[in-house]
């Protein structure tokens, strides 16, 4: 998956591009999971989540338009060692339990609530991203491939995997949120878990270790905490109600909070990649099937289509790309927005597909020196526009586009 940044043509709008290359996610078994977060993000709209604006796909690749956040995420920040002050940390757990809030509302359990899936923009506000693990809540959920979230998953989540448990519900995302905030205040989390550790050795550090709270903080964050990360969930805090009765936060504006009214006490720099683009863009820049060579490559191929020189896909292979072409879930928040209806998943026509030009860095020093000009454009309907509506324009804009990535562009 890479992301780069795109521009709407009537609005000059910027957001950022998800893109997937159906082949891949075919051979990785990764559909389900791309449909998963299409399924789930479309119905979402929330001041402190990575919200979708517009999906659709062409012969190769899946397209996902979202919100452009370019102060990058909690984990990058915690690696440049940068000190969350309490009052920080107080209020992204504010911002963080509304969105946790708004998700239980429509029966969302993210799953993977951890700094790397938490993106701040330009004022330091946080919104929540990465839907491809969350589900739709239909019972107590069971076992699910989460091993790459191993540090911040709740106990029970771990009972279902050795004991077969009673499950788990949204409790869980209110762990990994003190899990989170007891890192951004430490520097590190509370049990010394990582994505090797075995299960049944988490279980025991469970049962045996304590949590260690710092005594330079305060008593009422300490509480909080505890009772984030109490072990069970019946007892553990687990819904917005429960978190806004807590002592140390009876004197939140939470209306203030939910409008973005609080200056946050970490903003991030405007004037860098809050990103490092050595690590982040390698796969971009290395890519071998580059964006702003697609419409070309595109015409190519389909010159060649029913000719002797066509190399066809074996036909299990081309059975399922066919299968996702059909089941892929074109969305337009605009227009759905605009008719006051819900969204259809009806296939576009290839034709009317791809809006994308590109300046892509082609060299590492080229990157230095740009600091990524991957600007392309939307058309007015947000999706491709068909090959009658003339020439695509090349939509770089230097100012800013200097910040590259809002986080990492590869994954």
């Amino acid at each position: 998956m890479l992301v780069c940044i795109v521009q709407k043509r009537d609005t000059k709008k910027m957001y950022a591009m998800k893109y997937m290359n159906k082949q891949k996610c075919i051979e990785r078994d990764e559909v389900r999971n791309v449909f998963r977060e299409l399924q789930i993000m479309r119905g979402l709209d929330h001041p402190f989540l990575v919200n979708l604006w517009y999906s659709f796909q062409d012969e190769e690749d899946m397209f996902m338009v979202v919100d452009l956040l370019l102060g990058g995420d909690l984990r990058y920040h915690l690696q440049q060692n940068v000190h969350f002050t309490e009052g920080a940390v107080k209020l992204y757990i504010c911002e963080l339990a509304l969105a946790l809030e708004y998700l239980q509302r429509f029966h969302i359990i993210h799953r993977d609530i951890k700094p790397d899936n938490i993106l701040l923009d330009e004022h330091g506000h946080v919104h929540i991203t990465d839907f491809n693990i969350a589900t739709i809540v239909r019972g107590a959920e069971k076992a699910s491939s989460m091993a790459g979230t191993k540090p911040y998953m709740a106990p029970e989540v771990f009972q279902v995997y050795v004991e077969g448990g009673p499950g788990y519900s949204y409790p869980v995302d209110w762990w990994s949120l003190g899990i989170t905030a007891y890192e951004l205040l430490r520097g590190w989390r509370p049990y010394e878990i990582h994505s090797a550790t075995p299960i049944e050795e988490i279980l025991n550090m469970f049962k045996v270790e304590r949590v260690h709270y710092s005594s330079t903080w305060c008593k009422g964050m300490v509480a909080l905490l505890k009772k984030l990360l109490t072990k069970d969930p019946e007892s553990r805090l687990s819904s917005l109600g429960d978190v806004q009765s807590a002592p140390y936060l009876a004197d939140m504006n939470w209306d203030a909070v939910f409008e973005k009214a609080l200056t946050p006490g970490f903003v991030p720099s405007k004037g860098r990649l809050n990103c490092d683009p050595t690590f982040e863009l390698e796969e971009m820049i290395l890519e071998s099937r580059p964006l702003h060579k697609k419409k070309k490559r595109l015409a190519k191929n389909r010159s060649k289509d029913g000719t002797k020189d066509s190399c066809p896909l074996n036909g299990h292979l081309q059975q399922c790309l066919e299968t996702v072409r059909k089941e892929f879930i074109i969305f337009n928040r605009d227009k759905s927005r605009l008719d006051g209806i819900g969204v259809n998943g009806k296939s576009m026509g290839l034709e009317e597909r791809w809006p994308w030009e590109s300046s892509l860095p082609k060299s590492r020093s080229s990157l230095r020196r740009q600091q990524g000009q991957t600007s392309q454009l939307l058309d007015t309907e947000g999706r491709a526009g068909s090959q009658t509506q003339g020439k695509l324009q090349d939509g770089c804009n230097n100012n800013i586009l200097g910040h590259t990535c809002s986080r990492g562009c590869s994954s």
